[in-house]
């Protein structure tokens, strides 16, 4: 272990949750938050009890099977025994074998997953280091499209009004809220615990500022969603709690009331959308006999109908913005509520009014609603990649389990490829991935799984070759996002841990045995490369007269302030100024209110226009109780969860699960309690907290704590630790995205009265003598 008393090591850094700076007091790293954010997150205290983790990976690891019996199929996966290697060794078995995949089956044979958020900086994020490497080492590799969070959403809206960043970074600005907004209407919410972090770094998080000031200017905030906390206090928000997953029948029986009252604003419709006579046909019963009314969105939802009314005609001549959450297309027909919230826009007339309108995921992340900058951001190019398979990334373990079987996306029929390796980097498919009972199973039929991580995470554990990579705070990188004015220089502020090694040295040397050593480094150190990655921004700079400083000056000051781009609301806006001069990037250059493009698709899943389907998934005597498996508050996905501020918001070292006092009363739970939670995929405990600030009838477990099977042997082992998604559903929103389906799920709940298992995720896997293994080989 690295001796970190006499560190000198200090400075300034960035993170998805914050910019900060470390310096060392004593063997301590003491993290100070950016001075000019007005609320900082409290997740960069996970940091300093983290970086010398018993849980960090010390060296290299090969699984003694696959040492043992080379690649191949292996339902050890997750269950063995790890053995220590020195780099030299690893790296050439490692070359070795990505030269076999390539030579006997193709580079479509590799999938290079590193899905996650890994580190904020433009040239260690593990994404493009991987993809980089296997683009110019290998020459391509199987890819995945779109995220977890919006897999629904990225494909629904590009159909419907525009590019996502369109709809999302630049649309309604914070700013405008403040001034303009008479109403926020947000379905799904707007928590402030998403809202603190930004994928790239963000250095000033003044979401809940935003709203304090605009609730005292008078803006009215709602909050349509299960759990009242899915708007922060400084918004002072009237909650609607209708039953989950039901908010696009709710969203139908406003429209309803719009039409039938005559409160829709017909000209908006007719000058700026397509589709709307078909559509109004659907919703007032004319095409399928069922009237779209309050009484029958009561009926689904159990919002009463006088209150749809009565909510409905508060909107009316209002400035009203329409949010919709990443979490409400997180889940079967996720596509239908994100759709339906651009209608109900439309229909009030007020897509494209400063502070008003439809803002798709504003409140999901800090970068949203914020002013863009004026010079670029530059990134790692990740070079060409040859190999044109993919899949929507959520569809994992369906490609794993199914070689060669068709699958449907977008309008395509595609073919899932016949993977033989995995090489993962900077990510953690056993926190984001659903049904982990499955993705295990999905694991054991590859040949090699290779995973680069800082620690000994579940998907570390399931690999046959473990590297051992440095965390963002023992190297150096350039924080900088398109929506942050501020570039902020990452300085080194730890030695390495152990034999960790950035991923660029371990894919340097890699690349070196395989032979293309210059066409991944470009004959440059990563100092080379940061001096390159500024030198983008630096000319742009120049070029407006600005001041551009080189780039020692800029490492030696720590940030530049960069400037800002006008925030003119951008497509949108221009396109209900100048709908014939300025049309959407549509195939009717409007809004698509019916879109002829997914109607010729044939999904019955997913029709031409927004359309209440009814869930398969919905409570039963056995499974009773919705289940939402939010993002948690206390860390960033699943990332250090073993840190001391994740560690802190658990109670007896297991995930807290919400109920509401009725629920709770019914099983003789009570706060504090460690209970179970199973349905037929799994099962985990968790611990009891009894709040009525959930709906009766949900109880909710943040994703996030780390897998921890009970008896790893068994096929369908107890989480000891409280990971939701040992219950949730891998099935795709629709056949249109194939999105993840991870929000929602039925559960039962009850009091855990047994011997309360130990939690051994944080503790390293057993390993093996080499000489041991070698000597048998």
């Amino acid at each position: 272990m690295t001796d970190v008393a006499d560190e000198v090591l200090g400075g300034t850094h960035s993170s998805h949750w914050g910019a900060f700076s470390g310096k060392w007091e004593g063997d301590t790293l003491v993290v100070t938050p950016h001075p000019s954010d007005p609320d900082p997150n409290p997740i960069i205290q996970n940091f300093p009890s983290a970086l010398r983790h018993k849980v960090r990976i010390d060296r290299p690891y090969v699984r003694r099977g696959w040492l043992e019996r080379g690649p191949g199929k292996d339902d050890r996966r997750g269950r063995d025994e790890f053995v220590p290697m020195e780099w030299g060794e690893v790296l050439d078995l490692l070359a070795k074998e990505l030269g076999r995949v390539r030579d006997t089956h193709g580079v479509g044979a590799i999938f290079g997953g590193s899905y996650g958020w890994s580190s904020a900086g433009r040239f260690h994020h593990a994404q493009s280091q991987i993809h980089r490497f296997l683009n110019t080492a290998l020459g391509g590799y199987v890819r995945s499209v779109n995220s977890y969070s919006a897999g629904a959403s990225n494909v629904i809206l590009p159909h419907v009004l525009g590019g996502y960043d369109d709809v999302t970074r630049r649309n309604v600005a914070w700013s405008d809220i403040v001034k303009y907004t008479d109403i926020v209407l947000a379905f799904g919410g707007m928590a402030s615990k998403n809202s603190r972090v930004a994928s790239g770094g963000i250095t000033q998080h003044t979401e809940r500022v935003d709203m304090a000031k605009a609730r005292a200017r008078g803006t009215e905030f709602i909050v349509v969603s299960p759990q009242r906390s899915d708007l922060p206090a400084d918004a002072q928000a009237e909650w609607l709690a209708p039953i989950p997953g039901t908010d696009t029948a709710l969203m139908l029986g406003m429209a309803y009331t719009l039409v039938a009252e005559g409160l829709h604003d017909r000209a908006f419709l007719d000058s700026h959308c397509v589709g709307w006579d078909v559509f109004e046909a659907y919703l007032m019963g004319r095409s399928d006999g069922v009237p779209k009314t309050p009484a029958w969105a009561a009926s689904i939802c159990d919002i009463p109908a006088a209150k749809i009314e009565t909510l409905t005609r508060r909107l009316v001549n209002k400035r009203v913005l329409i949010v919709a959450s990443h979490s409400m297309q997180r889940s079967e027909h996720g596509e239908q509520p994100v759709w339906m919230c651009a209608v109900l826009a439309a229909m009030l007339g007020q897509i494209g009014l400063p502070g008003g309108g439809y803002n798709y995921a504003l409140g999901a992340v800090a970068n949203y609603g914020k002013k863009s900058n004026a010079v670029p951001v530059a990134a790692l190019p990740q070079g060409r990649n040859g190999v044109s398979d993919f899949i929507p990334v959520a569809r994992i373990s369906d490609m794993l389990l199914n070689p060669g079987q068709p699958f449907d996306y977008n309008g395509q029929k595609l073919t899932y490829p016949d993977i033989r390796l995995v090489y993962w980097a900077g990510g953690n498919p056993f926190h984001h991935h659903q049904d982990l009972n499955r993705l295990r199973r999905a694991f054991f039929g590859l040949e090699t799984l290779v995973v680069h991580e800082i620690a000994w995470t579940a998907t570390a554990r399931h690999a046959d070759i473990v590297l051992p990579c440095t965390m963002t705070l023992e190297r150096e990188d350039i924080g900088a996002t398109p929506t942050d004015q501020l570039m902020i220089a990452m300085q080194r502020l730890a030695k390495p841990f152990a034999h960790a090694r950035d991923d660029y040295d371990i894919f340097t040397d890699l690349a070196e045995r395989l032979g293309k050593r210059e066409a991944f480094t470009e004959g440059r150190t990563t100092k080379d490369w940061l001096r390159h990655i500024y030198a983008t921004t630096q000319k742009a700079l120049a070029a407006k007269n600005l001041p551009a400083p080189d780039f020692d000056s800029f490492w030696r000051d720590g940030e530049l302030e960069l400037p800002a781009a006008p925030e003119d609301g951008g497509i949108l806006r221009a396109f209900r100024d100048d709908p014939e001069g300025k049309p959407l990037p549509t195939p009717s250059g409007k809004i698509e209110i019916f879109s002829k493009t997914i109607a010729s698709f044939g999904y019955a899943d997913c029709p031409g226009h927004p359309t209440w389907l009814p869930p398969t998934d919905v409570p039963d005597a056995e499974a009773p109780l919705h289940l939402v498996a939010n993002q948690p508050a206390s860390r960033l996905h699943s990332q250090f969860d073993f840190g001391g501020h994740s560690d802190a918001e658990k109670r007896r070292g297991r995930e807290v699960m919400s109920i509401h006092p009725d629920d709770a009363k019914a099983r003789s739970i009570k706060d504090g309690d460690i209970v179970k939670l199973f349905n037929a995929r799994g099962a985990c405990l968790a611990t009891a907290h009894v709040t009525d600030d959930i709906r009766p009838g949900v109880v909710r477990l943040p994703t996030g704590a780390w897998y921890d099977p009970e008896d790893a042997n068994e096929d369908n082992p107890l989480c000891v630790h409280g990971n939701p998604n040992v219950l949730t559903r891998d099935i795709g929103t629709s056949s249109l995205a194939q999105g993840c389906c991870g929000q929602l799920t039925t559960v039962q709940v009850e009091r855990f009265t047994g011997n309360l298992p130990p939690i051994k995720t944080f503790d390293p896997p057993a390993t093996s003598s080499l000489r041991v293994v070698a000597s048998r080989g």
